[in-house]
């Protein structure tokens, strides 16, 4: 009986014995402090700016980029958001990378669904079609959407740069989802089938719901690519209140009267939006990422 009762006492230590190797292991520290290094790497630039943005013009010149401000400025944050007229840029900005990401991603399941689980005729080639389009430069894009845009009449409107950034994102769009729909369990899709639902049934009431991870991924990328894009809202918005968050910033960093504060004030506001989308879809973006490495 004392045998037998001892067993699981070695049993039970055993774990706690690993978890304190693990514990005492200098790796670990290693790569947290390494880790440590990096996000002030990263951060360190953001914190330079938060802190040049509420600096006035006089601390700045007196103490340098780096120190602390006496107090806080916020005159060169209020002077850029008038100057700029700042809520319509955001306004734009906001509605077209929103448009951009519900479409985008409503189109890539469209196209994902067909290719992946449809098996439609010539799917390879479809697929390499999307992958070519996604490896095009916007550069060489310019010209012949200058020219479509121009005999459409969607020149310097909103619209032209929302078909174009959904075409764009759905792109990459169609070719992650259809990878991931090519190995769809066909359990569900034969159980839905049998049950009487069609396709478009099957698609909105099987496959999307079991998608959403992903989907939440794609449109968060979507959203924070299209916000941050710079060189086709440059040329495709030319008056001043169809401009983006982006371009509005790019134009004023040459105007002689944006001192150094108004400058790091202008960066804060304009990075703002995106990195509070960011945190607000941090948890969707975590969770479809765990997702598909669970897969």
């Amino acid at each position: 009986m004392t045998t037998l009762t001892a067993q699981p006492k070695i049993r039970d230590e055993e774990p706690a014995i690993r978890t304190a190797a693990k514990r005492r292991n200098p790796a670990r520290y290693a790569v947290l402090i390494g880790l440590l290094v990096l996000l002030l790497l990263i951060v360190a630039p953001l914190l330079v700016v938060v802190i040049n943005a509420v600096k006035s013009p006089a601390d700045y010149a007196g103490n340098g980029p780096l120190a602390l401000p006496h107090h806080l400025y916020f005159k060169g944050i209020a002077d850029f958001w008038t100057r700029v007229d700042f809520g319509e840029k955001l306004f734009n900005s906001f509605i077209s990378s929103l448009a951009v990401a519900v479409l985008g991603v409503l189109l890539s399941i469209l196209n994902a669904y067909a290719l992946g689980i449809g098996r439609v005729r010539g799917r390879v080639y479809f697929l390499v079609f999307f992958l070519v389009a996604n490896l095009l430069p916007q550069e060489a894009l310019i010209y012949p959407l200058y020219y479509f845009s121009k005999q459409l009449g969607l020149y310097d409107n909103l619209l032209s740069i929302i078909i174009i950034f959904t075409v764009i994102q759905s792109a990459f769009g169609t070719y992650l989802l259809t990878s991931v729909y090519s190995e769809f369990p066909t359990e569900l899709l034969e159980a839905a089938s049998i049950d009487g639902a069609g396709k478009w049934r099957i698609l909105w009431r099987v496959v999307v719901p079991v998608s959403r991870p992903t989907l939440g991924v794609l449109f968060t990328f979507f959203f924070i690519w299209t916000w941050n894009e710079f060189l086709l809202p440059l040329v495709f918005l030319i008056s001043n209140d169809k401009q983006t968050v982006p371009v509005a910033l790019g134009v004023l960093q040459g105007d002689r009267l944006m001192d150094a504060t108004t400058t790091s004030a202008s960066a804060l506001i304009g990075i703002l939006p995106a990195m509070l989308f960011f945190v607000i879809f941090q948890r969707t973006l975590t969770r479809g990422i765990a997702a598909g490495a669970i897969k």
